[in-house]
């Protein structure tokens, strides 16, 4: 393998691609991750050195020997294609022709209102406010965490989501009840940014098209987290010392807890509240395409799967035994 020392190293060429295209901190670090394994598995072997057979015995192991779900391996093919095509920049016609793992298609798990009475019951302070949100606004867990001051409309009682899954910017619906609990929360909010401008901090982390637009915005309040972590913390890609949002396990680990303690026999977790939330706007009789743009779905047929689990049983159909 003759590549010149000076060269950046192979990771580090992958970072610097994810980081053009603008990719997350978390497709990075997924995209890192499987090619690294990707390359022990082979024992080594430079990428270049290999090719068809060598990423089809790595995706046949994932799924044989270790049992990696259908879009765990699709991640894992993601970031060798990825490889392949914007760091070796291989032109190979083989590239294009491998076939993703099917996804089983599964019905979501579902809270009754009175079980999401009985969960949002043992939750409290900011984690109850994030799990109401889950559930008020139909928000993805990652959605929630990475509001910020700007996205609430107060007047419109609305939220816009920003670069959701997709890269889709969107507006939901901000509940009149989660409206003083949310304005107690940047007050707060605000107390801890003053306090970090005061120490000499107080900088967020902007995406690229922000950072360009507003140079100095990252100190500005509405572009602050509205579910700012409890420390400061170095970024990973520039070392800059910020403020970044509350890590995803705290309300994760939260809602697990309340599962349990509500007593709710399900395996439910944050993206449960919003299954939820889509499934009782349909049973209150909201036009399932106002659904579709509230969720972000792309496809209609992705928020159909609600259809499904609403309060009839299998395919809306009255049992004949119920008919007697």
């Amino acid at each position: 393998m003759n590549q010149n020392s000076s060269a950046p190293k192979l990771l580090d060429q992958v970072r610097d691609a994810v980081r053009t295209l603008h990719y997350s901190i978390r497709t990075e670090q997924a995209y890192v991750n499987w090619i690294r394994q990707f390359i022990l598995f082979h024992n080594k072997r430079h990428p270049r050195d290999m090719g068809e057979d060598e990423i089809q015995s790595f995706l046949t192991y994932l799924a044989a020997r270790r049992n990696v779900s259908a879009s765990t391996q699709n991640q894992a093919l993601a970031a060798i294609l990825f490889l392949y095509k914007q760091v070796l920049k291989a032109d190979l016609d083989w590239l294009d022709q491998f076939q993703r793992a099917k996804k089983p298609k599964r019905l979501p798990v579902v809270f009754t209102r009175h079980e999401i009475a009985r969960l949002l019951s043992c939750l409290n302070g900011q984690n109850l406010l994030m799990a109401n949100l889950l559930y008020g606004s139909g928000l993805r867990l990652m959605e929630c965490l990475r509001l910020r001051v700007a996205d609430i409309d107060f007047d419109q009682s609305q939220l816009f989501v920003r670069e959701g899954k997709g890269q889709k910017d969107r507006v939901t619906v901000l509940p009149q009840k989660l409206k003083d609990p949310l304005r107690l929360q940047l007050a707060q909010v605000r107390e801890l940014h003053q306090r970090d401008l005061a120490d000499g901090y107080g900088a967020v982390y902007l995406p690229q098209a922000l950072a360009r637009k507003y140079p100095h915005g990252e100190r500005d309040w509405r572009w602050q987290y509205v579910f700012s972590a409890a420390k400061r913390s170095a970024d990973p890609r520039s070392g800059q010392v910020r403020r970044h949002h509350q890590d995803a396990s705290v309300l994760q680990r939260a809602v697990k807890q309340a599962v349990r303690a509500a007593d709710i026999h399900k395996a439910g977790s944050c993206h449960t509240l919003r299954h939820s939330f889509a499934t009782h706007l349909l049973e209150s009789g909201t036009d399932i395409r106002t659904i579709q743009e509230l969720l972000g779905h792309q496809d209609i047929s992705t928020t159909m799967i609600y259809t499904h689990v609403i309060n009839r049983g299998a395919q809306g159909v009255v049992s004949p035994i119920d008919q007697m």
